[in-house]
């Protein structure tokens, strides 16, 4: 049961080492792109590869979805990146369900751990394997590997190798359900106060100057290259709204104003507080993602205000 391309890395290992999917659970078609033609799921495009049955359920809890699941009699369920189960679901299988969450357990759970532990700056996230219960991401801990997070890391890179050792702890762990060899371990409650990862909304996305230039750099690199952090940006032929992509802590020094910005051998550089960043790659609005160098080509060296 999944739905991003994150699931794809695990469904795939498991297809590619043997293991019988007898079939697949994903979300229904949606309308995307002007034409709002719909849309399939990476994991819908994935099984239909494999021919293997496709669920698309609208309502988790219909008794028809539900019957159609009986039917399969699979033992064991697995569930990466997918939604809410009910406990009519979860509870269906003899060796039970149990999901794939990146990060380390218990902290970051919620819609975005992986967004989450790059803006706050961590140095080491991961994987967990638990069984799934009522609550979310609160199930006892199968296994859990760790990676470590880079400095310049963003989200997306950080993405891309979490799904693989993702998919290699999936992998790992029906393995261990299947051979009985496997020790659980209980989520501590009352360890406070946890690090959450809630879903993302717009307001979180806007860059605010006046912080930090680390703390600013984490937001940009935490969020990109979706859902991107963003800032308005004024020069003398107006305003435009700009998503940061990529930056880097820069050791330029001058007098500046946080959102106050320098032009130095086509290279941009941003106040924050006590210190600068250079933009590497950002995105205007309406257009590509682009190096900024080829922003800046053409404008004069003045300076750029950000807010």
């Amino acid at each position: 049961m999944g739905t991003p391309e994150f699931a794809v890395g695990a469904l795939s290992t498991l297809i590619n080492n043997n293991k019988e999917v007898v079939a697949v659970v994903t979300v229904p078609d949606k309308p995307a792109g002007r034409g709002l033609k719909l849309k399939e799921s990476a994991v819908r495009q994935y099984a239909l590869s494999q021919h293997l049955p496709v669920l698309q359920p609208v309502s988790l809890k219909d008794p028809a979805f539900i019957e159609e699941l009986k039917t399969y009699t699979a033992n064991l369920f697995v569930v990466v990146a997918f939604r809410k189960l009910p406990d009519e679901v979860w509870s269906l299988p003899e060796f039970g369900t149990f999901n794939l969450h990146a990060s380390l357990l218990p902290d970051y759970r919620g819609a975005a751990p992986i967004n989450h532990a790059v803006i706050n700056g961590e140095s080491i996230t991961g994987v967990t394997t638990f069984f799934l219960n009522s609550e979310i991401d609160t199930g006892r801990i199968i296994l859990n590997r760790s990676l470590e997070i880079g400095p310049d890391e963003t989200a997306g890179e950080l993405h891309d190798r979490l799904m693989v050792t993702g998919a290699e702890l999936t992998l790992e762990t029906v393995n261990a359900i299947e051979s009985g060899n496997f020790t659980l371990t209980e989520q501590p409650m009352n360890v406070h106060p946890l690090k959450g990862a809630p879903r993302i909304f717009r307001k979180d996305c806007q860059i605010n100057w006046n912080e930090p230039a680390l703390k600013v750099h984490n937001l940009i690199r935490g969020l990109s290259p979706y859902p991107g952090a963003f800032s308005s940006m004024h020069t003398t032929n107006g305003t435009i709204e700009v998503k940061i992509i990529r930056s880097v802590i820069s050791s330029f020094e001058a007098i500046l104003l946080p959102g106050e910005s320098v032009i130095r051998d086509n290279r941009l550089y941003i106040a924050c507080a006590g210190g600068f960043i250079e933009i590497l790659q950002l995105q205007p609005a309406g257009k590509r993602a682009m190096e900024t160098a080829d922003f800046l080509r053409g404008m004069r060296s003045e300076q750029i205000r950000f807010t």
